[in-house]
């Protein structure tokens, strides 16, 4: 009888997800002063100019993410959003803000250098006076959640387009796995609709006319699709699986985040 479960008992170890032994390929942390920090580059080469460096934890405390991603139309994936000077000079993208008027502008050679720098870490001397922020275990050890609840930062949440309902939907709901052996995963809408529009997620990253939307497991997700759009990026990353997966228990392997 051993003898014969054994084949069975090696086939169920290969069948099984790699979440199950903690084995999912999370890629290492960076700084947390770097997380979520990225360079925008599609344009400059040809220009002649440097890299764009651009930090979220910085832009994320004045404004949430739907003012950049709904109402200036960043697309979420770097790299992909066609900007321009000429359109930024237009009140377009960046230049929505940074006008010359309300913050540093176009015009001025020592201006354009702030942020055509082409350095991931400018900047970084500034994280240090977020510290008073609620902490959290990954990513920019900041739990921007508790601190919006407890009003340490009031990030502006439009700019000229009212968001659809101020309230927001704020049902939670939960996926189910599909792996047995794998708890599910929740989704709080109220915590999202506090940062995003409704039109950021859907349809285009979940589909909400089907319960279930194809593809959606944890190697897609690790690879920046669903969830990984922000998770893993810029929102809290994959390695803190208890936010999502209460029920989990067992965590997957990674490199412990330096502390700010």
């Amino acid at each position: 009888m051993i003898r014969r479960a054994v084949p069975f008992l090696l086939l169920a170890l290969l069948l099984a997800p790699a979440g199950a032994s903690g084995n999912y390929p999370f890629p290492d942390p960076p700084p947390p002063e770097e997380y979520g920090n990225l360079l925008i580059g599609r344009g400059s080469a040809a220009g002649g100019v440097q890299p764009v460096s651009f930090s979220h934890w910085l832009h994320r405390q004045k404004y949430t993410c739907r003012v950049c991603h709904f109402e200036l139309q960043f697309n979420f994936e770097a790299n992909t959003t066609e900007i321009t000077e000429a359109a930024n000079r237009a009140g377009m993208f960046c230049g929505a803000c940074h006008d010359g008027k309300q913050l540093f502008g176009h015009e001025k050679p020592e201006d354009c250098q702030r942020c055509h720098n082409g350095d991931l870490r400018r900047g970084s001397e500034k994280f240090a006076a977020l510290w008073r922020l609620p902490e959290a275990r990954y990513g920019n050890r900041i739990d921007w959640d508790d601190a919006l609840a407890a009003g340490k930062i009031t990030p502006a949440n439009k700019l000229t387009i009212d968001p659809a309902s101020e309230g927001g939907f704020a049902e939670t709901i939960l996926l189910d796995a599909e792996w047995a052996m794998v708890s599910g995963a929740i989704v709080p809408h109220g915590r999202h609709t506090k940062w995003l529009d409704c039109n950021d997620c859907h349809p285009y990253i979940f589909n909400i006319k089907k319960k279930f939307t194809v593809g959606l497991r944890m190697s897609n997700i690790i690879d920046g699709q669903f969830c990984g759009v922000c998770h893993g990026k810029v929102a809290f990353p994959l390695t803190d699986c208890v936010r999502c997966h209460p029920n989990m228990t067992t965590i997957p392997r990674y490199k412990e985040p330096v502390s700010r």
